[in-house]
């Protein structure tokens, strides 16, 4: 039996939870900064309380990353947008107003008359 997430498990992050390795002496240095200052109770700092304690600490790069992240992401949509519109766009322009129909560009004009006049 396939087992659903809700969508609020399918919108976190697990990294968030994880202990943080300090392998080391920035990692060491920031996981005990972050333990000094938010004192886990069981005495592990997770990647989470770092972010935390960063975001508090040192705004300006917390923001510089959140933002970059951002619009790299942005940025990656609209290329994954227009490269599918690349691939089903028609031969003919597809922001016509007739493209695909019966009607040629006079008769979509006489139409779009009669629309503006009533």
């Amino acid at each position: 039996m396939e087992t659903y997430k809700t969508v609020e498990e399918a919108l976190q992050n697990p990294t968030l939870n994880e202990t943080v390795n300090v392998d080391n002496e920035l990692k060491q240095f920031v996981v005990n900064f972050a333990g000094e200052h938010l004192q886990p109770e069981d005495g592990n700092v997770t990647v989470e309380m770092v972010i935390e304690v960063l975001a508090t600490h040192f705004p300006e790069a917390t923001f510089a990353l959140a933002e970059e992240n951002f619009m790299r992401g942005y940025e990656q949509a609209l290329t994954d947008r227009d490269s599918l519109w690349e691939e089903s766009a028609p031969a003919e322009a597809p922001w016509s107003p007739y493209a695909g129909s019966e009607m040629d560009k006079e008769d979509y004009l006489r139409w779009k008359k009669t629309q503006t006049d009533e």
